[in-house]
């Protein structure tokens, strides 16, 4: 995901987890309205940073112990395959903005 994704969402590391997951359009919207309550989808964010994290995310739930661990476990609850791999979308773009804040602020230090 890289420089793609630094590129396509300059504002990692300036957002938190929430904000960077609306702005990349992973976050789940309601359709509420009155006393009706519609479901939660994604929807909005740009599209290429989706994509870009969609097909990271698929490598990621296949390869890494620790994605591979959090999608097994959403399954098992009875979560929807699409469903449990936009919570793993959402928790690989928490992860990068983390390392992106931590890569910054220790860049800062030796600066300083």
């Amino acid at each position: 995901m890289g420089k793609l994704t630094l590129a396509l969402l300059p504002e990692l590391d300036h957002l938190d987890r929430r904000q960077i997951a609306k702005l990349a359009g992973v976050a789940p919207m309601n359709r509420d309205s009155g006393q009706g309550q519609g479901k939660r989808r994604i929807r909005g964010g740009r599209a290429p940073v989706r994509v870009a994290l969609y097909m990271a995310t698929l490598s990621a739930v296949r390869w890494d112990p620790l994605m591979k661990a959090h999608y097994q476990q959403l399954r098992a609850r009875g979560k929807l395959g699409k469903v449990a791999l936009v919570a793993c979308m959402r928790k690989l773009l928490g992860i990068v903005n983390a390392r992106r804040r931590d890569e910054l602020r220790a860049g800062s230090l030796v600066l300083a």
